[in-house]
């Protein structure tokens, strides 16, 4: 019998899909872990090209549902069957307002057949799993940005205590950091008030540095990785576990 699948949308080749695979390895029960990647939006070749308000239109775009109807269902056509899938680009899932987290994960059930969550969806659920009221928030996105995040984890009941804002440019450039950058990001993030830290960025290596992170911060840092994978797997009626990866997995 084989093992579940799980189908993860990613727009950009080479940045940061390898940390999702690294961690879905080490999950136990096994799963499989299908990269598909979907498109950029018509326009949308680099966004290093890009100023900061023409960076987060092609990002909204990208997480759009007129743009999810027509290029999902074609990236999906090449690849063997999936029980679930995830879209994991953050900034994407969290720029189209209060009810905009439900609705593209609904979009995205539609589209493919499957049960589905965002990156944003699954940093929501993990807040209430673990009952979270007062968390940091290590963004690497410009303030702006940033601050949608902040209204997402708001409207879930959770107080963000302290921030800060790295403004990379591109998920390219993140897919580059090394650990102790950021390593770095998430110590200027601690706070004593904080019960965790988010680090809402999937292009960052991450999955080997859970305990690093988590020592710098003194409370559990929550990774975009770590939460994607966890929700799709509990999509597929899976309780994950896996040594090193922080308290979802425990």
């Amino acid at each position: 019998m084989r093992a579940p699948r799980i189908g993860l949308l990613y727009p950009t080749p080479d940045t940061g899909e390898d940390d999702f695979a690294a961690l879905a390895a080490r999950v136990t029960p096994r799963i499989d872990l299908d990269v598909i990647y979907m498109p950029w939006p018509d326009g949308v070749d680099d966004l290093r090209e890009l100023d900061t308000e023409a960076t987060y239109d092609a990002v909204r775009r990208l997480g759009g549902e007129a743009h999810l109807r027509a290029v999902v269902p074609k990236a999906l056509a090449a690849h063997d069957p999936i029980d679930a899938v995830a879209f994991g680009v953050s900034s994407a899932s969290f720029l189209h307002g209060p009810d905009g987290v439900t609705a593209q994960v609904q979009t995205l059930s539609e589209v493919t057949g499957v049960p589905a969550t965002s990156t944003t969806a699954a940093f929501l659920e993990a807040l209430r799993h673990l009952r979270l009221r007062r968390v940091a928030l290590a963004s690497v996105y410009h303030p702006s940005g940033t601050e949608h995040f902040i209204d997402r984890v708001r409207e879930a009941g959770t107080q963000v205590v302290h921030r800060v804002d790295a403004d990379a440019p591109s998920d390219r450039d993140l897919a580059a950091w090394t650990p102790d950058r950021i390593t770095g990001l998430v110590r200027a993030a601690a706070h004593p008030d904080a019960q965790a830290i988010l680090l809402p960025e999937t292009a960052l290596h991450t999955s080997p540095l859970a305990s690093r992170l988590d020592s710098a911060a003194g409370v559990p840092v929550l990774t975009a990785t770590g939460v994607t994978i966890w929700a799709a797997c509990r999509l597929l009626g899976l309780v994950p576990s896996a040594d090193d990866a922080g308290p979802l997995f425990a």
